[in-house]
């Protein structure tokens, strides 16, 4: 007796066991995390140091630089990026796969620690942050006006939109890219400051001494305590402009005789535009283990809240939605499946002759489908476009086992056999064929998953995903399959 007659004589067992594949494929369908490519774990770390009035040479020179020099030798970097420009260096660190993020992240504050010396005395501390290499960019908005100034647009997103944004469920973060942070910008007139005998670093320390931050303190009485609140800064252009600069010869020289103030933005280097307007940009980035089309819908959701609570005169569009273009890319792979299943359905009619022939390996393509993604969601796969193309070519093999089935089973049957008898004589004859089948295909796709490296990473859920396809396509063509014969 083999094991195939069990299935046979017990076509309930058949059935229950197809039934489980399907009913654990439909319940991962719906948690694997969707993605444009598959996750590739690796590793990021970025330096940013700002130095106020140095130029993109003096950044490179002594501070970028030394940095890099210090950092060079930390185990587990595959490269180093750098940029720089006024005021500000960005080093952007690039970690080979596998290498222990924690581990390396301590030893570059170590290094940069240990060349602090170098660097100029009036610069600001290098921050050291680690950014995950695998955050998904989502969806870009726009926010203009024709009457607000970008700096009250930047003021109003950062404090009222950028919160919402970033509590949700999957973001990383919403970063505005030409943030117009408010800022009191001095304008020194040089003629004006020789005239008077005053220098830039006389204007830098009587700003300094002027808008302080002071806590008075409490008095307390018998039976009353009252806070004290000194006014000891500034904060609007006319209080700057009528800074006392210097005493000279009995006259007060005020910061409005060598030049103004005014408020403005802390950084005019960038500008951003849409619809031939003035507009603030601001990126949504999903979380590496988050799936993007939720991220989206989740947003979309929370939009006409937000659009309720705009000013009149503020208007808010999306320019970029990624969403879209993952959830176009995957709807033509799905249509791809169905083109693939109905050639397969069409092959297999005009080489059988018969409809009920066709449905016995027709039915293993949705079975082996489903219970490959219970694999995926098992092994932490998601679904991308390289495991949807894994899917589309398990299409044309996972029917083999079935036809094979089939075809020695229909043979005994013209010979005149009952149809139960004859599936269960073919199947015997036939069992040890397509195990060998299986496996076979599955060890031809299976040491994909095994190369090391970038490729390794990239194409490690497209080969295990194609192999557990044929796995359950063989699990089928033993129980199922058979059955369906006898019938």
């Amino acid at each position: 007796m083999s094991f195939t007659d069990i299935f046979i004589r017990r076509p309930v067992l058949a059935t229950v066991i197809s039934l489980i594949i399907i009913l654990l494929g439909c319940i991962a369908i719906f948690r694997v995390t969707i993605r444009q490519y598959p996750l590739i774990t690796t590793g990021k770390i970025n330096i940013s140091t700002e130095y106020t009035g140095a130029n993109a040479a003096t950044m490179e020179g002594f501070v970028t630089t030394p940095i890099e020099n210090a950092i060079a030798g930390v185990d587990g970097i595959d490269y180093i990026t750098a940029s720089n420009k006024s005021n500000e260096s960005n080093i952007t660190i690039h970690l080979k796969l596998g290498t222990d993020v924690d581990k390396a992240l301590s030893q570059i504050r170590t290094k940069v620690s240990s060349v602090r010396w170098k660097l100029p005395k009036n610069i600001q501390d290098p921050v050291i942050t680690q950014s995950d290499a695998n955050e998904i960019s989502v969806i870009y908005f726009a926010y203009y006006s024709k009457t607000m100034t970008p700096e009250a647009i930047s003021d109003y997103v950062l404090r009222n939109i950028q919160p919402q944004l970033q509590t949700l469920s999957g973001v990383g973060q919403a970063r505005m890219f030409n943030e117009k942070e408010y800022a009191m910008r001095v304008w020194l007139n040089p003629k004006l400051m020789a005239a008077h005998h005053v220098t830039p670093t006389d204007v830098f320390n009587i700003l300094q001494l002027n808008n302080v931050q002071a806590q008075a303190g409490k008095i307390h009485g018998v039976e009353q305590k009252f806070e004290i609140n000194a006014h000891t800064d500034i904060a609007t252009p006319k209080d700057f402009n009528n800074l006392v600069v210097k005493y000279e010869n009995g006259h007060l020289i005020r910061l409005k005789d060598i030049g103004h103030a005014e408020l403005g933005a802390k950084d005019d280097n960038y500008s951003g535009f849409y619809d031939n307007k003035n507009a603030i940009i601001m990126g949504v980035t999903a979380k590496s283990n988050a799936n993007p089309l939720t991220v989206a819908k989740e947003i979309k959701h929370l939009l006409p809240e937000i659009r309720r609570n705009l000013p009149h005169n503020l208007k808010m569009k999306i320019v970029w939605d990624s969403s879209k273009f993952i959830s176009n890319s995957i709807y033509e792979v799905l249509k791809t499946i169905i083109d693939a299943t109905l050639l397969v359905v069409l092959v297999i009619f005009l080489f059988l002759g018969s409809v009920r022939s066709v449905l016995v390996p027709i039915i293993t393509i949705p079975i082996s489908l489903l219970g490959a993604c219970a694999l995926m969601y098992a092994m932490g796969f998601s679904i991308n476009l390289l495991t949807l193309l894994a899917w589309v070519l398990a299409i044309g093999l996972v029917v083999d086992d079935a036809i094979v089935v089939l075809e020695n089973i229909h043979r005994h049957i013209e010979a005149g056999m009952k149809p139960v008898a004859a599936a269960i004589k073919g199947a015997r004859e036939i069992r040890f064929a397509v195990i060998t089948m299986t496996f076979t295909l599955a060890a031809v796709y299976a040491p994909i998953g095994l190369t090391q490296g970038l490729s390794g990473m990239l194409f490690r859920e497209f080969a295990f995903t194609l192999a557990g396809a044929v796995f359950i396509s063989g699990v089928v063509a033993l129980t199922l399959s058979p059955m369906m014969c006898s019938k």
